[in-house]
């Protein structure tokens, strides 16, 4: 199971900011000191293509972001100060999960240790997220006929709502989100599914409600490809959350997703979406457990899943 990470390309954030920006690089710590992939396994990502962000966002956007121009009132919707060093990161994070549906295609599941930026728009960001890489791989997965239907698989506790509009319409990628009713974004995109939750929901009604949905999901048609945004923050203990969910389910949620896509042998790549747990290490541990689920999963249904001739991140097509 291949991992891309991009947490070595550090951007600044003024003291205290509440995004807790060290997760990504203690979870690649952990994942390596617990051996649970081999070294050469771990990769540093390397930066999306301008042609793959643009099937996506407006050149205006793009341009205005790389060069310093957005405006004040843009940069506090996106909640980052700009840097060049954040538009380093951002390139790279988003050719992670490029990186990660090509190797998720070739050996079955494959994960960006970052990701999951849901809340871009075409032609802005919102909510600590800048561009839209679920959708920026989706599209570039088509474009290059690797696969001609995909699945966004939303577990984040905020409704992926840029992804919802971006390909709103497009019956090519289904977009399912289950996420909290009353939380941000207050004013909510529609998804091919959403589902919404209350305060408080708690493991039983969260899994049930999950599995059920799940199955509407795959009855929807087939799929060739499912992007799945496994974010830590419906934990019971994240200060953005407002569910209850444990450790535990949070695990059998990942196992849940992992299984459904297992059995019909579809690909998976895993983006780790947002956690804010008042202690940092719980949302390392709920996003480390979601690698060591998909590895063990993965383990007990192995599939054979060869790229179509000619693609792949260095074959020219990308």
């Amino acid at each position: 199971m291949k991992l891309y990470y991009s947490d070595n390309f550090a951007f600044p954030l003024p003291e205290g900011h509440t995004f807790p920006i060290e997760k990504y690089s203690l979870l690649r710590k952990r994942i390596m000191e617990a051996s649970i992939v081999r070294p050469e396994e771990i990769i540093e990502a390397d930066e999306v293509k301008d042609r793959d962000i643009l099937r996506v966002h407006t050149l205006a956007y793009v341009q205005r972001f790389f060069h310093g121009k957005l405006t004040s009132a843009e940069i506090r919707k996106i909640g980052f100060p700009w840097s060049p060093e954040l538009v380093e990161r951002t390139r790279r994070s988003c050719g992670a999960t490029v990186q990660a549906c090509l190797a998720a295609l070739d050996k079955g599941l494959a994960a960006n240790l970052a990701g999951g930026t849901h809340h871009a728009f075409t032609d802005r960001g919102e909510g600590y997220c800048i561009f839209n890489d679920v959708a920026i791989a989706a599209r570039k997965m088509q474009a290059e006929k690797a696969v001609e239907r995909v699945v966004i698989i939303d577990c984040d506790v905020h409704q992926g709502n840029g992804t919802a509009a971006i390909l709103a319409g497009d019956s090519s990628v289904f977009t399912f989100s289950i996420h909290g009713e009353k939380n941000f974004p207050f004013h909510k995109e529609q998804s091919d599914l959403d589902v919404a939750l209350g305060d408080g929901t708690e493991d039983e009604a969260y899994l049930a409600r999950l599995e059920t949905r799940l199955n509407h999901v795959f009855l929807s048609g087939r799929f060739d490809l499912a992007i799945y945004i496994a974010g830590a923050d419906p934990f019971r203990e994240d200060r953005f959350g407002r569910l209850a969910l444990s450790k535990n389910a949070l695990a059998e949620r990942d196992r849940m997703v992992f299984r459904r896509c297992a059995d019909r042998a579809l690909p998976v790549a895993i983006a780790m979406g947002g956690g804010y747990a008042r202690n940092v290490s719980d949302t390392l541990d709920i996003h480390f457990q979601t690698v060591k689920v998909g590895v063990e999963t993965h383990r007990k249904f192995p599939r054979p899943f060869p790229l179509p001739p000619g693609m792949g991140w260095d074959s020219g097509t990308g």
